[in-house]
């Protein structure tokens, strides 16, 4: 798939709401001193939650200009105090963003691209984490990211239109060679316009629309056997995550559903994942419950074709070749098929 990003995707934040003070000058102030008092109200009074709303079950819908990958989407795939998982799709690839607020910094702390299997990736770790907002929130503050380009607030009462309204929002500076970003934050929403300039290249991305209590919608293959015909057989089905939803318990609960003959079952009523995941070796490793195998009542062939599609399944989700199946922790052994250590159920595709 294109890896194409022109502009850079963040999170959310900020409108700018400043009252004048009509008392003090009745108080005599001059200028300076009201100045001062004002910018030490916006300190107090502005934070960087206040820009990064972490709201669930929530698609914000950019339009591009520029490049055809400008337009994206952004859902929220996971969410927990201080932290957020970020599913960006711009029709070229799909991209994991986690990003976490912590000590008036908004933060990038992990990033995966092509990520278009559903994975909680909020306790991942990277190696580079990227600041994209810092308190003080007020025009002048600074800070080097670690590919050596500057980033500042370049003013905190901008005026942006968007095909979803108009806001007053902090304008945020990126400068590298050659080239600058301006994003814009509008509170109690988020990223309301990122800009992309190089040389006579001008890239936008805009806030359309934000659509509320949206579930994201994936359709996935499941496999199933065709014992009359001697071959596998797949359905797609379409399976809906809203925010926090475990994938495993979602792909378990609609493998259980029924289907039509020829095809036989592959998950048993009592069948349970116990856990589904895409390890760092690049293989899928699933563990299922007793239960599969005490329900199965299949012959040879048959037992066969059931593991066959449980590789099947979850192998073309997560897009890999190699999945690893284990009962209950232990290795994967019946009466017709015993697995050993390290033996792993080969994907067709």
């Amino acid at each position: 798939m294109k890896k194409i990003f022109p502009v850079i995707w963040l999170v959310f934040t900020f409108v700018l709401v400043v009252g004048c003070a009509s008392e003090k000058e009745a108080k005599g102030y001059n200028g300076n001193e009201k100045e001062q008092k004002k910018v030490a109200f916006l300190q107090k009074k502005l934070n960087v939650e206040d820009y990064f709303p972490m709201v669930e079950n929530v698609k914000y819908v950019y339009e591009g200009k520029g490049n055809e990958y400008a337009s994206y989407d952004v859902m929220i795939d996971y969410l927990e105090k201080g932290k957020v998982q970020q599913r960006i799709d711009n029709g070229g690839t799909v991209l994991a963003n986690v990003l976490q607020v912590k000590v008036g910094k908004l933060q990038k702390v992990w990033t995966r691209e092509e990520a278009y299997y559903r994975e909680n990736l909020l306790k991942a770790k990277g190696s580079e984490e990227e600041i994209l907002l810092m308190a003080p929130l007020t025009k002048g503050t600074a800070w080097k990211l670690q590919d050596g380009r500057m980033r500042r607030i370049t003013n905190t009462e901008a005026s942006v239109d968007t095909p979803s309204g108009s806001y007053r929002a902090i304008e945020v500076m990126t400068k590298g060679k050659g080239s600058e970003t301006l994003d814009y934050y509008a509170k109690g929403i988020g990223l309301v316009k990122s800009v992309f300039r190089s040389g006579e290249m001008e890239v936008s991305s805009s806030l359309s629309e934000i659509e509320e209590n949206v579930p994201f919608v994936q359709e996935v293959r499941f496999f199933y056997p065709n014992i009359e015909a001697d071959q596998l057989e797949y359905k797609t089905k379409k399976i809906s995550f809203m925010t926090n939803d475990i994938t495993r318990k979602k792909l378990e609960e609609a493998y259980k559903q029924p289907v039509d003959s020829p095809l036989g079952k592959v998950f048993s009523e009592n069948t349970k994942i116990n856990s589904l995941y895409l390890n760092k070796d690049g293989i899928v490793y699933i563990d299922l419950n007793q239960a599969f195998m005490n329900e199965m009542n299949a012959g040879a062939g048959y037992e066969s074709m059931i593991l066959q599609s449980i590789a099947n399944t979850f192998g073309q989700y997560y897009n890999v070749e190699k999945v690893m199946l284990t009962i209950d922790g232990g290795l994967y052994e019946s009466g017709h098929i015993s697995m050993t250590k390290g033996e792993y159920l080969h994907v067709q595709n």
